[in-house]
């Protein structure tokens, strides 16, 4: 990608007031558990441009980090907004396609891209305190309080999400320092959370993943143009300028792997409702096959009501979101010998009427809550897509 293509110079942004001084900034290091031995060298590159931002509907990257930051008071105004999207911009076309940034110290690293995205989204305050409230789509609103939630400050809220995704770790680290220390003068980190999952080259095209308590995850998703065109983007009916966009709920979920280890292998399938071997409903053969809630034998159901199964499981059309998890192993603190979870992550066109029934169910009544905390939790509006000569929030900002 040609730098004339981006529609916008380094100098013209800095131009216009906001120096991103520094060449210091946030780096990403891999904890040993997180590292594949077989770690992508793919030159793959997904688009940058379109109606819609990868990291979506993109088929999941082997890692991914999230970074919440907060606009500096002195920034936290419309044009101050601008300009961190029109750095973000520029540096995020060119390092999608393996391409280094323009103030890029380490140009090195920009290749091979290895399917890199970047997503940008809007927390509910950052429209408050940059002056646009009258602009906030109705579905961004902070999610109710759950009787499970243990949530923790250090993982929770944030004016501006940068969702990184790649096959490869370096692409990810690499990206994540690029596109924080440019836009240090004017942000404030909040907070980092980095997950993987299994990489593309180690399963079948499509496959579920694992997450670290041994369950198949994401079974039920949707997959389908048509499916995200009716459940997960928005159509601007509210808000012209968000059509195409969609909204993120990401909750940090820890594992409480020690108890979880104590208990047997049927008992954990009861809790679950599905086998660990091969993510099989209780009632079927087959990860796919329709879990048949009604069964019983000699009058015990055979997927207990309150398994977790069938509290997720949406009881109508509408309870439905794209579910594009990765897993956590961090260190843990002293005294504790692990700090592992899941970064649940569900898009949404309303997450009023999608995430939180099936959420109000399971903390409510799930029988995997005594081995799963919520310790973080966050909402951002996904900006829409761009075409190429634009900028992510142009539609919004002008």
């Amino acid at each position: 990608m040609a730098e004339r293509h981006t529609g916008f110079s380094r100098r013209s942004v800095l131009g216009a007031g906001a120096v991103a001084a520094g060449v210091a900034g946030v780096g990403l290091v891999a904890t040993a558990g997180a590292r594949s031995d077989r770690e992508s060298t793919s030159p793959a590159r997904e688009a940058f441009f379109g109606a819609h931002q990868a990291g979506v509907g993109t088929p999941p990257q082997a890692y991914a980090a999230l970074i919440a930051l907060d606009l500096r008071p002195e920034y936290a105004t419309r044009a101050g907004l601008t300009s961190v999207m029109k750095l973000w911009s520029t540096d995020a076309a060119r390092l999608t396609q393996g391409l280094p940034a323009l103030a890029d110290t380490e140009p090195e690293l920009a290749s091979p891209p290895a399917r890199l995205t970047v997503t940008v989204g809007y927390g509910p305050e950052l429209f408050t305190v940059a002056g646009l409230a009258s602009h906030r789509p109705p579905t961004l609103m902070p999610l109710p309080r759950f009787s499970v939630d243990r949530l923790e400050a250090r993982w929770s809220g944030g004016q501006l999400l940068l969702q990184i995704c790649a096959d490869s770790l370096m692409a990810v680290s690499h990206a994540s320092r690029v596109l924080t220390k440019n836009v240090r003068s004017m942000t404030t980190l909040r907070w980092i959370q980095r997950g993987f999952r299994n990489p593309p080259n180690s399963s079948a095209p499509g496959a579920s993943m694992r997450n670290l308590m041994g369950q198949v995850d994401g079974t039920v998703n949707l997959n389908t143009p048509a499916q995200l065109d009716s459940l997960v983007w928005d159509t601007g009916e509210d808000q012209p300028w968000f059509a195409g966009g969609t909204i993120l709920v990401a909750r940090r979920i820890r594992a409480e792997m020690d108890s979880w280890d104590e208990l047997d292998r049927t008992s954990k399938e009861l809790t679950v409702g599905r086998r660990l071997d091969t993510g099989a409903p209780l009632t079927g053969a087959f990860e796919a096959d329709e879990p048949d809630f009604e069964a019983q034998v000699n009058g015990i159901s055979v997927i207990p009501e309150n398994a977790h199964i069938a509290l997720a499981h949406h009881r109508t059309e509408a309870e439905q979101f794209l579910r594009r998890p990765y897993n956590y192993d961090d260190v843990p603190a002293a005294g504790q010998t692990s700090d592992s979870g899941l970064l649940f992550l569900a898009y949404q066109r309303d997450p009023a009427t999608q995430f939180v029934p099936v959420q109000q169910r399971l903390s409510d009544f799930d029988a995997l809550n005594p081995w799963i905390t919520p310790v973080g939790s966050a909402v951002f509006a996904i900006l829409p897509g761009i075409s190429d000569g634009g900028f992510l929030g142009e539609q919004l900002l002008g």
